[in-house]
């Protein structure tokens, strides 16, 4: 079964395509076939003038029409494509997404942050973990940051925040959604036995690139401060030349850092570990049970 999920963010729009095979125990595995990123840093538009300019109404109709096409040559049959915390906020979000089913036949769904934050739970990378640890997702994307806590098997909880990367630059986070997010975290962590955290994110994914650790060993947190340091050291020109990131990477890296930082502090997790998803691998995990209680139904 082959699968593809359309993830629009705030900073970038995602195309995965994955092929779904049955494994030596009968289970589902999930083996990526094509990741393709398109820099549209919508959220610039959004959390500046509240909507999305013409220019970049174009862009989206382009890429998503390149996308349409790679999933008509790789004979995609299904495909589920989400929009999030940039269209959650831009005024002309409806015009687009029936622009964008008009000219590419892709029905665009805006999801709310806790729908974001379900999906990125359908990993269930934890589920794979220590048992006797509790573990608090982070997904921090260019318009908000989901968490979803873990602990005994059990899902404790799930919240977004409008604290993003690109928000952060555009100085739309205040100090009250920090405190909010601050007070939050550690309320409902305090209690539970040891928490670890697990990041996805184009960001952490590229810390966890320059760190050079083995995969499957987690970053601790004092790691993260040091890149934070560097990093906030380093203009944007230097953050690429010295560590070959992409214009569209190096400014969001800094905000971003310090979003894993601050959860981290405030929920006593002094590790992270990276295990490369993120929305787009969730929304596949999704689809695959919708397709197959459709098979099983018929």
């Amino acid at each position: 079964m082959r699968l593809a999920a359309i993830d629009i963010g705030s900073n970038a729009a995602r195309l995965l395509i994955t092929d779904v095979i049955s494994g030596p125990q009968g289970t589902a595995e999930f083996i990526k076939t094509v990741l393709v990123r398109v820099p549209l840093r919508l959220g610039f538009d959004v959390f500046d003038k509240g909507e999305i300019s013409a220019a970049k109404v174009e862009k989206i109709i382009k890429t998503i029409k390149s996308y349409k096409l790679l999933m008509d040559v790789y004979e995609v049959k299904h495909w589920k494509a989400c929009a999030t915390s940039a269209m959650r906020d831009a005024a002309n979000a409806n015009d687009i997404i029936k622009k964008v089913k008009t000219e590419t036949g892709i029905t665009i769904e805006v999801i709310s942050g806790d729908q974001e934050a379900s999906f990125i739970y359908e990993n269930h990378i934890a589920e794979g973990m220590n048992k006797d640890e509790s573990y608090l997702y982070i997904d921090v994307g260019g318009g908000s940051t989901e968490l979803t806590f873990f602990s005994d098997g059990k899902l404790i909880f799930k919240k977004s925040f409008n604290i993003g990367t690109i928000r952060m630059l555009k100085n739309q986070v205040d100090e009250a959604t920090w405190d909010e997010m601050k007070d939050f975290i550690r309320t409902k962590t305090k209690g539970y036995h040891h928490v670890t955290a697990i990041g996805s994110g184009g960001n952490i994914n590229k810390v966890f690139s320059i760190s050079k650790r083995k995969e499957g060993k987690p970053l601790p947190l004092e790691l993260l401060r040091d890149y934070y340091k560097e990093f906030s050291n380093l203009s944007v020109a230097q953050r690429i030349s010295l560590h070959r990131l992409r214009e569209d990477r190096a400014d969001v890296i800094v905000p971003a850092l310090l979003i894993y930082i601050n959860v981290m502090r405030w929920a006593d997790a002094e590790e992270i570990f990276v295990p490369k998803i993120g929305l787009a691998d969730g929304l596949i995990q999704s689809l695959y049970e919708e397709v197959r209680l459709k098979e099983i139904e018929v």
